[in-house]
């Protein structure tokens, strides 16, 4: 029988690179809306680590089930680090979505010298109880570019430059960035804990 993982968010575009991401697996991805869990959890750690476990032992404590968890964000050299934990909420727009916050993140950077140097970091949890849990780290690096290119991804990925490609993330396609971005580096390195629980699960 397939093992449930839970993953602990409701963006749709998490959610597809997760499903690609872990496809080679035998296992069942199990969504909030799968289960009708309507979740709000207030992101109020002080690191990546810190909101991901947030997520996941809120979700855990829902279900009761095995939770895939992350937290990621985007760090702009040029603004020390902004917006990093609240690259989600970054826009003080009412209701802002991802392209007014790339908007406001290029009128931030305006008056900065180019380039705009930055990678994505992501922190990724696989929680099985609330105090036993697995935790890797991702990065991606490049720097951010004034115009936006690409129609693929979401959030700030059309406007993040990968040198390497001589693309944006959004320019990808998924094959590539679901081998090279922050996510997909921390959860390929996730998966040997996986594994072990799909093995756990496995009839003797």
């Amino acid at each position: 029988m397939q093992p449930k993982l839970l993953i602990a968010t409701s963006n749709p575009g998490k959610i597809k690179e997760i499903e690609a991401i872990l496809s080679p697996l035998n296992l069942k991805i199990t969504t909030p809306k799968d289960l009708d869990l309507n979740l709000r959890v207030a992101e109020t750690g002080t690191t990546y680590l810190e909101n991901a476990l947030l997520k996941a032992r809120a979700y855990h404590q829902a279900a009761g089930l095995p939770v895939l968890s992350d937290d990621s964000g985007l760090e702009v050299d040029a603004l020390d680090g902004a917006p990093g934990l609240h690259s989600a909420r970054f826009s003080p727009k009412e209701n802002a979505n991802d392209a007014d916050r790339r908007a406001y993140l290029l009128e931030k950077l305006s008056d900065k010298t180019q380039p705009w140097y930055a990678h994505f970091h992501c922190t990724a949890v696989l929680l099985l109880s609330s105090d036993n849990y697995t935790k890797k780290v991702g990065r991606c690096q490049g720097w951010i570019i004034p115009k936006e290119r690409g129609n693929t991804g979401f959030g700030y990925d059309p406007v993040f430059y990968i040198p390497e490609y001589g693309a944006t993330m959004a320019e990808l396609g998924p094959d590539i960035k679901n081998k090279i971005s922050h996510r997909a580096k921390a959860l390929i390195a996730l998966m040997p804990a996986i594994i072990r629980l799909i093995e756990l699960n496995e009839p003797n």
